[in-house]
């Protein structure tokens, strides 16, 4: 493929269009910014070895061959002096009240059985802590009745790396354009119709819409089974020295997320029935508080300051989306990633980029096949 046009500008979209243009091939990124985005309002945590994922091997594999991609991914942005957002800074699971004991253990359990079959996580890489040790890394927690530390564990801001992404695409030669993609007629050559009534041809599009996938279904005579997840999350700012603290995750679904700049962020919600509202709620914050409070106490006197709602693009079975659906030629998903998108969407947009160029994904992303559904 010479030329190729990727729809939707979000942490896989943009992953995409970067790996494509530095592979040389001519590439067109249409993005219309929606509010909701679930790249902008993601935690971006990286911690696959803690993930409580119980399917097959399948994904678990692919998220460690994601965190892997990664690692060489920012150094190569970073060295050529784009900001990302990535820290290392470990994940701290703690059970902080009685009924997440069993929780704890099923966790522990879960590494145990990866760390044997698998070698992931590596050995030594997991620590048990006491409440004082587990108090040490992170201050404002409460008194906890049991806690692990992964020193693996990562966050990305992906704002930041998404632009990154951007700008070193464009400096390998990508375009953008700010607009509203609305028809893809894939035959005889694929052309992508904006709202404004342009028209763009190449060789292959790829559709990276987010939770606005399922939108080029009907038009493209397949299935695209991606619906919205609503998640609020709560950004805090406190007065505490954050820059060095780990991600946080209790065993409720919920998590604290902080930052080089005081800024904490507790989330989030999973909301399935919220369609395309992209507005935060009462109900939803009072949640996301809550569940922050009771796992770190000692950021009640924290000043909100912002409040992010983000659209996750969830498909039927909850895994990812990716490849050529077998009933149509030159048209490429990468979606579905839920609330995984920023920690598999890096390396999902490197494989998509792969297939586009003919060439095979380091990856093993068949069971990822549209045809699946």
């Amino acid at each position: 493929m010479n030329t190729a046009i990727v729809v939707g500008g979000g942490i896989i979209g943009a992953s995409t269009a970067y790996s494509l243009a530095r592979g040389g091939v001519e590439t067109l990124l249409i993005d219309r910014e929606d509010d909701g985005r679930a790249t902008a309002a993601g935690a971006g945590i990286i911690s696959p070895p803690t993930s409580s994922r119980t399917a097959d091997d399948t994904w678990f594999t692919f998220a460690i061959e994601a965190v892997e991609y990664y690692s060489e991914l920012i150094d190569r942005l970073e060295s050529a002096g784009y900001e990302t957002g990535y820290a290392s800074r470990g994940l701290l699971a703690v059970a902080a009240d009685d009924d997440e004991i069993a929780s704890f253990e099923e966790a522990i359990e879960r590494i145990d059985d990866r760390q044997e079959r698998l070698g992931v996580p590596a050995p030594g890489s997991i620590e048990q802590l006491s409440t004082a040790s587990a108090r040490d890394r992170f201050p404002p927690l409460a008194e906890t009745h049991r806690a692990f530390f992964y020193d693996g564990g990562a966050r990305v801001d992906g704002r930041l790396l998404t632009r990154a992404l951007r700008r070193a695409g464009t400096d390998l030669g990508l375009e953008t354009v700010s607009a509203s993609a609305e028809h893809i007629d894939p035959d005889p050559e694929v052309e992508v119709e904006t709202a404004d009534g342009e028209r763009y041809q190449a060789d292959a599009v790829v559709i990276a819409g987010g939770a606005w996938s399922a939108t080029f279904g009907d038009q493209l005579g397949i299935e695209i089974p991606v619906e919205p997840e609503r998640g609020q999350i709560i950004h805090l700012d406190c007065e505490y020295e954050t820059a060095d603290w780990p991600v946080v995750k209790g065993f409720r679904g919920h998590y604290i997320v902080p930052w080089a700049d005081g800024r904490v962020a507790f989330g989030a919600t999973r909301e399935s029935d919220a369609g395309f509202d992209s507005e935060p709620t009462a109900g939803g914050i009072h949640e996301v508080l809550e569940e922050g409070l009771r796992i770190a106490p000692g950021l009640a006197d924290a000043h909100l300051k912002e409040i992010r709602v983000g659209l996750r693009p969830t498909s039927a079975d909850r895994l990812p989306i990716l490849g050529m659906p077998a009933e149509i030629e030159n048209v490429y998903l990468a979606t579905g990633h839920g609330a995984t998108g920023l920690q598999l969407g890096p390396y999902s947009g490197k494989c998509i980029a792969d297939l586009v160029q003919g060439n095979e994904p380091e990856a093993e992303i068949l069971p990822f096949s549209p045809d699946r559904f």
